[in-house]
C-alpha cells in the first residue's frame, strides 16, 4: 500500500454486503439448523469460505449434484442461484423435500425465459454470462439445454442470425459489458439483414448495478481499500475490478489470515467493502483485525 499519511480510520462500506437473495437463503438455512441439527445444501449457499464454515459449524452439509442423486427421503435447500427443472423432477422421484430459497429475481428470470422459449420452438435463447455458473445452468434447464451461453464479445460467432433470437442476461452480470454485447449483436443481425429478429431484455438485478455505482464511489474516498471476497464469487471479481479501476490502491482479501500478509499500510485511511456474498461480520472482523495490527484503539465506524 502506498500512503504517506498515518492512518486514522478505517471504514466499513455499510452498503457492501449480502443482497436480498443471500440473506434469504441463508436466514432459511439457519432456521432449518436451528430446529433440525442438520441439513443438506445443493451447493455452496454463497460463494464465501469463511461464511461457509460458520454453516457447516451449525450442521449445513452441502452436497454435489450427484449425490443429490443419491438422496431418498430427506430435506434439501436449494440456494439463490436457483436450480434447472430437472433438480426439481429428480427431487419428486427420490421423495426429497425440497426447502426453495432461490431468490426472486432470478425466479423471475427462470420463468421469463422458459415462457420465450415455449413460446416458440425456433427462437434461438441467448444468456450473457459466465459458462457453468450454478445460475446460468439453472437458466439454461428453462430451454432444455437448447440455449447458448455467451460469455463475451469473442462468442458472437455461435449465433444464427437468420432465427428469431432473444437475449439475457446472468442476474450479476456487469452492465456495462452487457450494453456492449447487445449493441454488437445489433450490428451482427443488422448486417446480415435480419435486424427485426434481435431482441434483448434488461435482467441484470438493479441491487448489482446500485452496489456497482456505490462501491466505485465508496473505493475512490480512500487511501487504501481492502476488498473481502470469496474467490469463486463472480460478483465479487466484478465489484473488486470496478474497485481497482476507481482505486488503484485496492487489495483482495480472501480470509482474515491475509490481513496479517498485507505491506504495512501507512496512510489516512483505509476502506473495507465486499461482494453481494460477503458476510458484514467478516468485514468487521478484517477491520478489527487490521486495528489490532495498527494498534487503533479507535476507528470510525
Amino acid at each position: 500500500m502506498i500512503i504517506n499519511k498515518p492512518i486514522t480510520e478505517i471504514i466499513i462500506d455499510q452498503n457492501s454486503g449480502f443482497c436480498a437473495g443471500v440473506i434469504n437463503a441463508i436466514r432459511t438455512a439457519e432456521e432449518w439448523l436451528k430446529r433440525e441439527g442438520t441439513l443438506y445444501c445443493l451447493g455452496d449457499i454463497v460463494h464465501n469460505s469463511e461464511e461457509m464454515q460458520r454453516l457447516a459449524d451449525m450442521g449445513l452439509r452441502v452436497i454435489t449434484h450427484e449425490e443429490f442423486r443419491q438422496l431418498r427421503h430427506t430435506r434439501v435447500l436449494i440456494r439463490a442461484h436457483g436450480e434447472p427443472p430437472e433438480t426439481y423432477r429428480i427431487a419428486q422421484e427420490n421423495d426429497i423435500e425440497i426447502i426453495d430459497a432461490t431468490c426472486k429475481v432470478v425466479l423471475h428470470l427462470q420463468h421469463t425465459i422458459r415462457q420465450y422459449f415455449e413460446e416458440d420452438e425456433n427462437r434461438q435463447i441467448l444468456i450473457f454470462g459466465k459458462q457453468g455458473h450454478a445460475e446460468v445452468i439453472g437458466l439454461l434447464g428453462q430451454t432444455d439445454g437448447k440455449g447458448t451461453v455467451i460469455t463475451s464479445l469473442d462468442d458472437i460467432g455461435k449465433i444464427d442470425t437468420s432465427r428469431p433470437t432473444m437475449l439475457f442476461s446472468q442476474t450479476t452480470q456487469n452492465i456495462d459489458e452487457y450494453r456492449r454485447l447487445i449493441h454488437a449483436l445489433e450490428e451482427e443481425f443488422a448486417a446480415a439483414g435480419h435486424r427485426q429478429l434481435f431482441s434483448h431484455t434488461d435482467t441484470i438485478c438493479l441491487s448489482v448495478v446500485n452496489r456497482a455505482k456505490q462501491i466505485q464511489e465508496f473505493a475512490s474516498h480512500y487511501d487504501a481499500i481492502i476488498f473481502v471476497s470469496g474467490e469463486k464469487s463472480s460478483n465479487g471479481l466484478y465489484l473488486y475490478n470496478i474497485c481497482k479501476n476507481a482505486n488503484p490502491n485496492t487489495f483482495f482479501v480472501t480470509t482474515l489470515d491475509q490481513i496479517d500478509q498485507l505491506p504495512a499500510p501507512n496512510g489516512k485511511s483505509i476502506g473495507i467493502c465486499g461482494a453481494t456474498s460477503t458476510p458484514m461480520w467478516l468485514m468487521q472482523e478484517a477491520k478489527d483485525r487490521l486495528s489490532k495490527r495498527l494498534q487503533i484503539t479507535e476507528t470510525i465506524k
